[in-house]
């Protein structure tokens, strides 16, 4: 099957659903794409040479996520044919050695591209032709392009988050500060951090070996002991201008807060990337001391946004996406 992004009627056809359920069915029941006459009926057969995109997430525990929603709004704003599907792991009860069939499968049936989630941001690196800049100096890809044949891994995480920063944010203090974290997404918002001036950034991390390889990274990128490995969370938070979370605890499937809420205090600014739900537990308390917070929408909608430009080769309306992330 042709992988042009300008084929979708080809995947609404009978027999291309088919040959994209057989794929559903080689990865454990996958969700199916709608028949066609669930999306047909949008648009008349003269918009034919519109711009076209099958796109789809890759990540555990993702029934809750915006993401199909926002590309599929803004698709239909734009006047394309646009489907985002779910490919969520713990629904197929597969785990994250199923990246490469998932990700193969994917290819065969003609998407454009895929976006990446926790847990697959950095296992993905290895199965890609090539990296965007940005992708390889932050170790992470939480987007990759199908084209000519190619796996193109991109990282949109780091835009997104440096956005969310400076809006909600700009003013901040950002002498030292403490990030909870160090996967996918935490290299990501780590770089972003560093870029926006933040002069020592901690990262604490439950994996002292996932830890050090990204202040080793940071301090490559940025210069010696702008990173460094924390060790002792109180001692940190207690000098620290500002917190953030790059954990998954918070998210509705994962309650609680990735600290002891006791070492918050008002002076400190917090920030999260989790969005479902907008107010974690970890927000709650520090908005309840007096905290300048900060949330996940704005990340969730700004790497959502990049993102959308690189499937479809046309320009996001921002605005309107963020107007549409806080209807869902």
């Amino acid at each position: 099957m042709g992988r042009s992004p300008h084929n979708i009627a080809a995947w609404q056809s009978p027999a291309t659903c088919s040959t994209i359920n057989h794929l559903v069915h080689s990865i454990q029941h996958l969700p199916a794409i709608p028949a066609a006459s669930q999306k047909q009926e949008t648009y008349s057969m003269n918009q034919a040479a519109t711009p076209s995109v099958l796109a789809g997430l890759i990540g555990s525990g993702i029934q809750a996520s915006r993401t199909p929603a926002m590309h599929e709004h803004e698709g239909d704003a734009q006047g394309m044919r646009y489907l985002y599907r779910l490919i969520d792991i713990d629904v197929l009860d597969l785990d994250i050695n199923a990246l490469p069939r998932l990700l193969e499968g994917a290819q065969q049936c003609g998407f454009t591209g895929l976006n990446i989630t926790f847990p697959c941001k950095q296992a993905v690196i290895p199965l890609l032709d090539e990296l965007s800049d940005e992708a390889r100096g932050i170790g992470a890809v939480n987007t990759v392009v199908f084209k000519d044949g190619k796996r193109i891994g991109h990282n949109t995480d780091c835009l997104g988050f440096a956005e969310g920063f400076q809006r909600g944010l700009d003013q901040a203090p950002r002498r030292k500060v403490v990030q909870m974290g160090a996967g996918g997404a935490g290299a990501a918002v780590a770089h972003a951090l560093l870029s926006a001036g933040v002069e020592c950034l901690t990262v604490f991390e439950v994996d002292p070996q996932r830890a050090q390889g990204l202040v080793d990274n940071l301090n490559s990128h940025f210069g010696a002991g702008r990173a460094l490995v924390g060790l002792d969370l109180p001692a940190a938070m207690a000098e620290a201008d500002g917190l953030v979370n790059t954990t998954p605890v918070g998210m509705a499937k994962l309650p609680g807060t990735p600290l002891p809420v006791e070492l918050l205090r008002a002076e400190l600014w917090v920030a999260e990337i989790i969005y479902f739900p907008l107010e974690t537990e970890l927000l709650k308390h520090a908005r309840a001391l007096g905290c300048r917070t900060l949330d996940g929408s704005t990340m969730a909608v700004f790497q959502a946004v990049k993102a959308f430009e690189l499937f479809s080769g046309q320009l996001a309306d921002a605005q309107r996406m963020m107007a549409h992330f806080h209807t869902l």
